[in-house]
């Protein structure tokens, strides 16, 4: 039985986010093959600390690019400050400024889906929002550690101001 998420699990705030350039590994899916991301993951982490033009060590997986059938495209990666020197085995996305409902996700990355349904099913129909067309991104705090759950993990959903 899959554990629901209740209001008081989700920390919430709302954020205008910059614009960045996220570059890393790519691959298109749906919610049928979502459960493929973490072998994404798996492959970029490796990567982390040697895509050029790099700022920082946060990450992030981005949702974009959707095909209106379900599908999308996952990106797991990092900021950079231009995409001059980027090799082609990247891929990368503009996330262009936007006000965002921000999201703390507690717990294991196993549980994510379920944070993830409680944003959409629950939060988003009550709150009076409506999601905006934009990439929806994970970010993953700078010492984030996904064997011990440990750092902060945050789902950045674009919103209609």
């Amino acid at each position: 039985m899959d554990e629901q998420i209740r209001d008081d699990q989700v920390e919430q705030r709302f954020e205008h986010g910059h614009f960045m350039l996220i570059a890393g590994l790519g691959g298109r899916f749906t919610q049928e093959t979502a459960g493929k991301i973490p072998k994404l993951w798996d492959k970029f982490v490796p990567h982390i600390g040697n895509v050029p033009g790099q700022k920082g060590e946060v990450t992030y997986g981005v949702c974009c690019n959707p095909d209106g059938k379900g599908g999308f495209e996952y990106i797991a990666g990092v900021e950079i400050s231009k995409l001059d020197d980027l090799p082609e085995k990247y891929r990368w996305v503009e996330i262009q400024p936007q006000y965002y409902a921000v999201f703390e996700h507690k717990g294991s990355l196993d549980t994510l889906p379920q944070t993830f349904q409680y944003i959409w099913n629950t939060w988003l129909p009550q709150s009076g929002h409506e999601a905006a067309d934009a990439p929806e991104f994970e970010r993953y705090s700078e010492d984030f550690n996904p064997k011990l759950n440990t750092g902060v993990l945050e789902i950045w959903l674009p919103i209609k101001s």
